[in-house]
C-alpha cells in the first residue's frame, strides 16, 4: 500500500480504512440511517415503471444501477473473499457485511450528489462523477484552486483503477483451471476486443449490455452458489459460530479482531466501492429531475454487491471447508479465484465450467462499466472531444490485454492504492456537501409523505 498504515497486534491497519469506516458511519448517522429507511423506497423506484423520457439524462433507474453493479458485482465478489478469508480468517466475512450495511449510506450520499452536480451538454450527453462535485464545493469555499486540484487528483486515479487487470487476470486463472490452456496473451486480447466493441457506443451502448448481462449472472451465480449452501446445511451452526468468533478476537489461533476487521472492510471496500465514488459516476447518467431519487436507488447496491453476493461466496468456501489451510497466511501465498473454484467443485466435478461462466460474464461487465468510468475521467482531464474519448479507450483496451500475465499480489495493491486514492478527496467533498445533502433528504420525505 502507498498510504501510511499503524501496526495493531501484528496486523497493518491502513488509515484510509478508518477514514472510509468512520465517514460510512457518519453519514449513516446523520442522515438518519438512510440505508434502512429507503431500503423499500429505492427498490420502488427501480421497478416502478414510472416512464422518465422528458427528464434529463441518458439511462433509466434500472439500467443506472445495472451499470453500476456491474462494476462492483465482479470478480471481487468472486476472489476477493477467499482473499479476505486468508488474510483475516473467517471472521473477515462478517465484517464484510458490515462494511457492506454502512456503506449503503456512502453510495447513497455520492450518487445523489453526483446527479446534483452533474453536466448536460447540448447533445443531452450527461458528465457527472465526484470531480464535479469536489470542484463545486471548494469553489463555493473560494478554494477553488484546491478544489480543482483535489478534483484532478480524483480523476487521474480512477483513470489508474479502471485499468482493471484484476478482472483480466482472475478470469484467465479460471478458464486455465478448467480448460489447461495457457495462453495468457491471446486470452487478454480477445477479452478486451470484445470490452472495446462495447464501450466505444457510450454508455447507452453499455446499459443495454448490463441491464440484461446483471441479472443473469448474478442470479446464475447465487443459484449456483445455493446448491451448494444447501447441500452442506448440517454445517451452517457451525460455520456461523466460527465466524463470530473469529469476528470478535474468541478464535484461538488468527489475526482475532483486529485481523478479521481489517481484511474484511478491506476487501468489502474493493468489492462495493462505497465510499470510493466510482458508481456515481454511472449514476450521474440517469434520467431524473430529483438527484435524491437516484441516491436511492444506488444504496442497493451494496446490499446487492456486498451482503448477497460476497456473502454467498464466503458461505460456500467455509461451508465446503476448502478455505482452513488457508486461514491466515502471508500475503504472499494468498489464493484468488482459485479457492472458491475447489468450493465449486467439491459439490460437482463440472461446477468449475459453471463457475467459469459467472467468472467470464463478471469480468467482462466489470471491465466495460470500469472503461466508462476512466472516458469520463479523461474527459475531466483533458476535454470532452471524441478524440480523447476514443483514444482512451483504446488505449486502456490495450493495457488490459496484459492483465493475464500479471501477479495477484501487485495487481491487489496497485487497484487498492487507486480506490483509496479516490476515496480521500471523494469523502472530503462528502463531509461539506452532508448539511447540504441532510436539509435535501428532509425536504424530499416531506414530499413523498405529502407532509
Amino acid at each position: 500500500m502507498v498510504f501510511y498504515a499503524v501496526d495493531i497486534g501484528g496486523v497493518s491497519l491502513p488509515l484510509v480504512v478508518v477514514w472510509l469506516m468512520v465517514a460510512a458511519l457518519v453519514l449513516t448517522v446523520r442522515l438518519g440511517f438512510i440505508n434502512l429507511r429507503g431500503f423499500g423506497h429505492g427498490w420502488s423506484l427501480v421497478f416502478s415503471g414510472k416512464k422518465r423520457h422528458h427528464e434529463p439524462g441518458e439511462i433509466s433507474h434500472f439500467e443506472a444501477l445495472s451499470s453500476a453493479l456491474s462494476g462492483t458485482v465482479g470478480l471481487g465478489n468472486i476472489a476477493s473473499v477467499p482473499v479476505a478469508l486468508a488474510l483475516g480468517g473467517p471472521g473477515a466475512l462478517f465484517w464484510m457485511i458490515m462494511a457492506g450495511f454502512f456503506g449503503m449510506s456512502s453510495k447513497f450520499a455520492e450518487c445523489a450528489l453526483a446527479v446534483k452536480y452533474r453536466q448536460i451538454d447540448d447533445t443531452g450527453k450527461v458528465f457527472g462523477g465526484p470531480m464535479y462535485y469536489i470542484e463545486a464545493v471548494f469553489k463555493r469555499l473560494n478554494l477553488g484552486w484546491l478544489g480543482k486540484g483535489l478534483a484532478i487528483v480524483f480523476a487521474i486515479a480512477t483513470v489508474g483503477a479502471s485499468i482493471s487487470v484484476f478482472q483480466v487476470n482472475q478470469a484467465y486463472a479460471q478458464f486455465s483451471n478448467v480448460t489447461g490452456l495457457q495462453a495468457p496473451l491471446l486470452f487478454g486480447v480477445v477479452i478486451s476486443s470484445l470490452v472495446a466493441v462495447v464501450i466505444l457506443g457510450g454508455i447507452k451502448s453499455i446499459a443495454k449490455v448490463t441491464r440484461v448481462l446483471v441479472p443473469f449472472m448474478g442470479l446464475l451465480y447465487l443459484g449456483a452458489g445455493l446448491v451448494i449452501v444447501l447441500m452442506n446445511m448440517s454445517a451452517i451452526p457451525a460455520v456461523v459460530t466460527m465466524v463470530f468468533q473469529s469476528a470478535f478476537g474468541l478464535a484461538p489461533v488468527g489475526g482475532g479482531l483486529i485481523g478479521a476487521l481489517i481484511n474484511g472492510v478491506q476487501r468489502a471496500t474493493y468489492s462495493s466501492e462505497a465510499g470510493v465514488g466510482s458508481a456515481a459516476i454511472a449514476h450521474a447518467a440517469v434520467k431524473t429531475k430529483d438527484p435524491l431519487t437516484e441516491g436511492f436507488v444506488a444504496l442497493l447496491e451494496p446490499f446487492i454487491d456486498t451482503i448477497v453476493v460476497c456473502s454467498m461466496t464466503g458461505l460456500v468456501i467455509l461451508l465446503t471447508g476448502v478455505a482452513e489451510p488457508y486461514f491466515y497466511v502471508p500475503k504472499s501465498e494468498i489464493v484468488g479465484i482459485e479457492l472458491t473454484s475447489a468450493a465449486f467443485a467439491s459439490a460437482f466435478s463440472w461446477f468449475p465450467i459453471l463457475l467459469l461462466v459467472s467468472v467470464l460474464l463478471f469480468a467482462f461487465s466489470t471491465l466495460v462499466s470500469w472503461a466508462h468510468y476512466g472516458a469520463q475521467a479523461a474527459s475531466f482531464l483533458f476535454g470532452r472531444t471524441r478524440m480523447v474519448d476514443v483514444s482512451f479507450k483504446l488505449l486502456l483496451c490495450a493495457a488490459l490485454a496484459t492483465g493475464a500475465a500479471l501477479k495477484l499480489g501487485s495487481i491487489i495493491d496497485f487497484i487498492d492504492s487507486m480506490l483509496f486514492t479516490m476515496a480521500v478527496p471523494n469523502i472530503i467533498a462528502l463531509y461539506l456537501l452532508l448539511p447540504e445533502l441532510h436539509r435535501d433528504v428532509r425536504i424530499y420525505w416531506r414530499g413523498v409523505k405529502g407532509v
